[in-house]
Parts: structure tokens; sequence; C-alpha cells
């Protein structure tokens, strides 16, 4: 009765960290079309803009904090393999459950602290210290939610682990064509 529970939140988790993953490409050409429109304004119209440092800061911290997750699930984090390779499976899961635990907690506090700061920010309408001074409010709001999104994805990886550990057999695959 539990495992096909257990299941479907794996999938069900990765369904939604592979679709943001797969989604979060599509602003780096945004990005680089920002970047590209400053350097033709400046030093071809001799016309700086004041709002496209704080867009290509905001948009290149969207990217990479959405894209922590994906990253996680297609294991493209660093790994000490040195180590890790060397020892059994069972052994393997069990430094995967630690480092979960540890990632977990830092994620809980990135994601207290960012919608404390959205908060915060929302009340006292804080600003970018630049001459275009765009409010911030939705960078916290982004980073809160890419922390509960990364939880959620170590999460179903907790969960694989520990039923490995106890059972000795996979609870699932991973989302195919990774």
């Amino acid at each position: 009765m539990i495992v096909p529970v257990l299941q479907g939140y794996c999938r069900l988790v990765r369904y939604i960290v592979k679709g943001i993953g797969h989604t979060v490409p599509f602003l780096l050409p945004l990005l680089a079309g920002i970047v590209a429109f400053e350097v033709f304004s400046r030093y071809i119209l001799n016309s700086p803009t004041i709002w496209v440092y704080d867009t290509s800061l905001f948009l290149f911290g969207y990217i990479s904090a959405l894209g922590g997750a994906y990253a996680q699930q297609r294991n493209a984090h660093i790994n000490v393999d040195i180590i890790y390779l060397k020892v059994p499976l069972y052994l393997r899961r069990v430094f995967n459950v630690i480092t979960i635990i540890l990632a977990v907690g830092f994620l809980i506090l990135l994601a207290k602290m960012s919608f404390e700061k959205f908060q915060e920010s929302l009340k006292f309408t804080y600003r970018t210290p630049s001459e275009w001074a765009p409010e911030v409010y939705h960078f916290w709001l982004m980073m809160t939610v890419s922390a509960v999104i990364f939880i959620a994805e170590y999460s179903a990886e907790l969960i694989e682990n520990i039923y490995y550990l106890f059972t000795r057999k996979e609870l699932s695959s991973k989302i195919s064509s990774q």
C-alpha cells in the first residue's frame, strides 16, 4: 500500500523538477539578448541603459537557482568520486542519506531566510542600489520557491535511498530520457 504512494510521490516530484529544468534554459537566450543589446547600445549608439545590469543579474539568479534541483536530478553536481565510487552500493546509499540530510538542512534555512527577506522587501519596498533601482521582492520569492523545489527533489532521493537501505531494492527509476 505505501510503496505505490512513495513511487507516485517520487514520480510527481521528478516530473515537476524536470519540467522546470526544461523551461529554465529558455531564459538563457533572453539573458544573452539583453546583454547584447547593452553592448550595442553602449558602444554603437553611445547610449548605455540603466536597466540591463539589474535585469541580467536577476535573470542569472533565476537561471542558477531554478536549475539547481534539475542539476541534482541529473547527478550534475560535484561529487567526491575518489571515495564514493570505491565503496559498495549500500554504503553509497548511506553517504547519500547523510548528504541529503545536510543539504536539506541548509535548504530549509535558505527557504526560511529567503521568505523572511521576501516579506521584509515587500514591507519596506527594498530596491537594488543602482540608478534604475528596481524592487527586489520577486528575487527573494524566487529564491524561496527554488529552495522548496530543491527540497522536494532531495526528499524524493531520500525516500528512494532509505527504501533501498531497508529492502535492497530500487523504489523507482529516475525519469527516463534525462
